[in-house]
C-alpha cells in the first residue's frame, strides 16, 4: 500500500515537471517566433533612416550651394547697380556742364550785336556824270538789322569793333564809264570802274572784308565823270553784315 502511494506521487511529480518544462519551451518558442518580426521592423526603420538621411544631407548641401550662388549673384548685381549709379551721376554732371555751356552761348549770342543791311540805289535811272565826287545814297532799304546803315546819308557806321563783309554791284546802261569808289572814313580803299562804249547793259561787282572799330564809317562814292544806273529793277545794290565782333 505504501509502495503504491509513493509511486503515484512520483508519477505526479514527474508529470508536473514535464508540464512546466513544456510550458517554458512553448513560451520560449513563442518569444523566438515573435522576436524576428520586431527585429525586421527595426531593421526596416534603420534602412529607411539610412536611405533618407543621405538624401536630406544632399538636399541641405544643394541648398547651401544655391545660397552661395545667390549671394555671389547678389554681390555682382549690387556692384553693377553701383556702377550704373556712377554712370548716371557722370551723365547728370555732363548734362549740367553742357547746359551751362549752352546757357553761356545763349547769353553771348543774345549780347552779341546783330548787324546786316541790304539796299538798292534809286528809281530815277542814270546818275552822273557829275563834276565832283558824290556819296551814293542807297535809298531803297530791304534789310537794316541793327540800323547801322543810314539811307539818308548813304553811310554805314560800325556799331562795334569787328570784322565786316561788304558787297556791291554797279550797273550801267548808257554810253558812260560806270564805277564807284570804296571809302573807310575819309580813306579810299579801292576804286572800281568799267567803260561802256555802247548803249548796252554793263555790270561791275565786287566785295571785301574789313576790320572796323566802333564809329568807323563805310560808304561808296561816285567819282566825277562816272555814272551809274538803277530803276525799279534794282540793278545797283549795296549790302553788308557783321561777321563777328572783336
Amino acid at each position: 500500500m505504501r509502495v503504491g502511494l509513493g509511486f503515484l506521487l512520483l508519477s505526479l511529480s514527474l508529470r508536473g515537471s514535464g508540464a512546466q518544462g513544456g510550458l517554458t519551451k512553448a513560451s520560449e518558442i513563442t518569444e523566438v517566433q515573435k522576436a524576428p518580426p520586431r527585429d525586421a521592423a527595426e531593421e526596416l526603420t534603420q534602412q529607411t533612416l539610412r536611405q533618407t538621411t543621405p538624401d536630406i544631407w544632399a538636399e541641405v548641401r544643394a541648398l547651401r550651394d544655391r545660397v552661395v550662388e545667390l549671394r555671389v549673384e547678389l554681390r555682382i548685381m549690387t556692384e553693377r547697380m553701383k556702377e550704373s549709379r556712377s554712370h548716371v551721376d557722370d551723365l547728370k554732371s555732363q548734362l549740367l556742364v553742357n547746359k551751362g555751356h549752352m546757357e553761356q552761348l545763349q547769353r553771348e549770342n543774345s549780347e552779341e550785336p546783330k548787324v546786316a543791311f541790304s539796299t538798292a540805289l534809286t528809281t530815277t535811272g542814270t546818275l552822273g556824270p557829275y563834276n565832283t565826287d558824290i556819296t551814293l545814297k542807297y535809298s531803297k532799304v530791304f534789310t537794316n538789322v541793327g540800323n547801322a546803315y543810314n539811307p539818308a546819308t548813304g553811310l554805314f557806321t560800325a556799331p562795334v569793333k569787328g570784322v565786316y563783309y561788304f558787297q556791291f554791284t554797279v550797273f550801267g546802261y548808257h554810253v558812260c564809264t560806270i564805277g564807284v569808289q570804296v571809302y573807310k572814313n575819309s580813306q579810299q580803299i579801292m576804286s572800281n570802274w568799267e567803260k561802256n562804249e555802247e548803249v548796252s547793259p554793263e555790270y561791275l561787282t565786287n566785295s571785301l572784308i574789313l576790320e572796323l572799330t566802333a564809329g568807323d564809317v563805310f560808304h561808296l562814292r561816285l567819282r566825277s565823270g562816272l555814272c551809274i544806273f538803277d530803276d525799279t529793277n534794282n540793278y545797283s545794290t549795296f549790302s553788308g553784315s557783321l561777321l563777328f565782333p572783336l
